[in-house]
C-alpha cells in the first residue's frame, strides 16, 4: 500500500514556506497610504501640493514689484521646522514644493544651503586648483540674489481614547497636523504670503486588536 504521509508532509512544508515568503510589487505612488496613523507619503503629497498651489495662485505675488526685465520672484527655501513628536523628513516636503514651483515657471529658485556649500567648494576649486582654464573659471559675487525667504512649520496634536464600553472595547487614536508656510520679503521683513493646511487622521483598534 502506498504511503502518502511523506508526500503530505512535503506539501505541507511547501505551503508553509510559501506562506512565509515576501512579495514585492510596484504600486501607484499617488495611491492613498493608510498603513498606519503616522505621517506618510499621502500626507507629504497633500501638504506640498496644497502650498505650491496656493503660492502659484496668490494674487499678491503675481503683482510683486521688482527691478529688471524678469519680474519673477526669486525664492530661497530656508526649511521646515518639525515641531511634531515624530521623526519626519520635512526636507522631502520642501523638495516637492520647490519642484512644483519651478515647474509653474512663475518663480525662480536660489540654491539651498546645501547647494550653496557645494557651489562655494566648486568655485574655490576652479579658482585655486590650477586645473581650470582661467577664462572659464567662475568667481564669487555673481550668484542669484533671493527676494524672499520661504519658511514653514509642521506641528501635531496626538490624543488617545482608551478602550471603553461605548466603543465596544475599541481604542481610538487621533492625530492632527497643522502645516504653516510663509514668504518673507528680505528687504522689508514683511510676510507677503502665508497659508496653512490641516490634516486629521483617526484610527480605531478593536477589542482584540493591538
Amino acid at each position: 500500500m502506498l504511503n502518502l504521509r511523506p508526500l503530505a508532509l512535503a506539501v505541507a512544508g511547501a505551503a508553509l514556506l510559501a506562506g512565509c515568503a515576501s512579495t514585492i510589487r510596484y504600486d501607484d505612488p499617488g495611491k492613498v497610504e493608510t498603513i498606519n496613523i503616522d505621517f506618510g507619503s499621502t500626507d507629504l503629497q497633500v501638504l506640498a501640493g496644497s502650498m505650491a498651489e496656493s503660492m502659484t495662485a496668490a494674487p499678491q505675488l503675481a503683482y510683486y514689484e521688482k527691478e529688471g526685465a524678469d519680474k519673477r520672484i526669486v525664492l530661497y527655501s530656508a526649511g521646515i521646522d518639525n515641531l511634531t513628536s515624530e521623526h519626519i523628513d520635512t526636507g522631502g516636503i520642501m523638495d516637492s514644493i520647490r519642484v512644483s514651483l519651478l515647474k509653474s515657471q512663475k518663480f525662480r529658485l536660489a540654491a539651498t544651503q546645501q547647494g550653496q556649500d557645494e557651489l562655494a567648494e566648486q568655485v574655490r576649486f576652479q579658482q585655486g586648483s590650477g586645473r581650470v582654464d582661467p577664462d572659464q573659471a567662475k568667481a564669487f559675487g555673481k550668484q542669484l540674489g533671493a527676494d524672499m525667504v520661504l519658511v514653514g512649520r509642521l506641528r501635531s496634536i496626538e490624543k488617545t481614547r482608551s478602550r471603553n464600553v461605548e466603543d465596544a472595547g475599541a481604542r481610538t487614536d487621533d492625530v492632527y497636523y497643522q502645516f504653516v508656510m510663509e514668504l518673507v520679503d528680505i528687504t522689508t521683513g514683511e510676510t507677503v504670503w502665508a497659508d496653512q493646511k490641516e490634516i486629521r487622521k483617526t484610527k480605531k483598534t478593536s477589542l482584540f486588536g493591538k
